[in-house]
């Protein structure tokens, strides 16, 4: 379960812990501030609202630089023509 992963690396991303398996039972903590069960179980949720706002960020990032290069008479395909 690769989003278990991720959630530790949410929640410890400095590392500080051993993993066994993907169960909060599994968690040592080694060289770090321990969390509850109930944390990490409420960082799943966490991590894919933090998921779903990059990727609206992501989109509203390239509509803005769409909307530039409009401004310009310049479109995506004429900077990958261009090599940029």
């Amino acid at each position: 379960m690769a989003k278990a992963i991720e959630v530790m690396g949410f929640l410890r991303p400095n590392g500080g812990y051993t993993q066994s398996g993907y169960e909060y039972e599994g968690i040592t903590f080694v060289n770090c501030e321990p969390f509850t069960k109930e944390e990490y179980e409420a960082a799943f949720d966490l991590v894919d609202a933090a998921k779903l706002q990059a990727e609206s960020d992501a989109i509203a990032a390239r509509s803005a630089a769409e909307a530039k290069l409009a401004a310009l008479g310049l479109t995506s395909d004429d900077l990958k023509a261009l090599g940029l």
